[in-house]
């Protein structure tokens, strides 16, 4: 495709979402009205179900297919990154490249702090992730802390304790295992009770977005870890 045709294209695309986007705000409700129906309906609902959190309500109940949309692109983009980093690598392998990731030199209070604080960090993900239909968080916050707690080890400067914890062929099963059970516990909800639909839609996010998250920093690090072993001067 040249130039000019892909210049039309775009154009073309823009324009309409140009008109979708006047179209919609245009039907918008006045800056500061004191009418807000969808709000209304919303928070009443999430409550009449039992989800005092009506963020997650709305997530997992009123736009659950959305939220599939938003999982499905997530996976997407932590595959290609995967993939991508996945190639990266071997070319740099083969161009003579060599891992040697050694503890770090860090002092000892930063590396105690770092271990102490890995099981409080993954209680707290735990937590946010079980208790985001009650209060704020949910499966997406929660999925977030977890995969950064992990890495509290490598702030600690003991990557090989890391790579140790978190085999990335394991994640990239369990992430595909958690979309998956995502997809089915949507298309199944429709005789559940909100109530109990919510956790297990949170429980099934929290996963797939905290091994998306652990897949994607695991292989920036090895990576950007990948030490060029040129050999000893000539």
């Amino acid at each position: 495709m040249n130039a000019r045709a892909r210049l039309a294209l775009f154009s073309f695309g823009a324009a309409g979402t140009a008109a979708l986007f006047t179209a919609g705000a245009l039907g918008l409700p006045g800056f500061g009205g004191a009418v807000h129906p969808y709000a209304d309906r919303a928070v009443g609902q999430a409550v009449a179900h039992g989800t005092p959190n009506a963020v997650a309500s709305v997530t997992f109940d009123q736009r659950a297919f959305d939220t599939v949309g938003e999982e499905l692109i997530l996976l997407s983009a932590a595959v290609a990154a995967v993939v991508l980093l996945r190639a990266v690598r071997r070319e740099e392998e083969d161009a003579g490249g060599a891992h040697r990731h050694g503890p770090a030199e860090v002092p000892d209070a930063l590396r105690v702090i770092g271990y102490l604080l890995l099981p409080v960090t993954l209680a707290a993900g735990v937590y946010v992730v079980a208790h985001g239909h009650q209060s704020p968080g949910g499966g997406f916050q929660g999925g977030v802390v977890l995969g950064t707690a992990i890495h509290l080890l490598y702030l600690a400067g003991d990557y090989p304790a890391l790579q140790r914890l978190r085999p990335l062929p394991l994640f990239e099963t369990a992430e595909a295992v958690a979309a998956a059970v995502f997809v089915a516990l949507v298309l199944a909800a429709a005789g559940w009770a909100a109530a109990g639909r919510v956790p297990a839609l949170n429980g099934a996010v929290g996963a797939e977005v905290g091994c998306a998250l652990v897949l994607l920093l695991g292989k920036f690090f090895e990576q950007a870890l990948l030490i060029r072993d040129t050999g000893p001067a000539a």
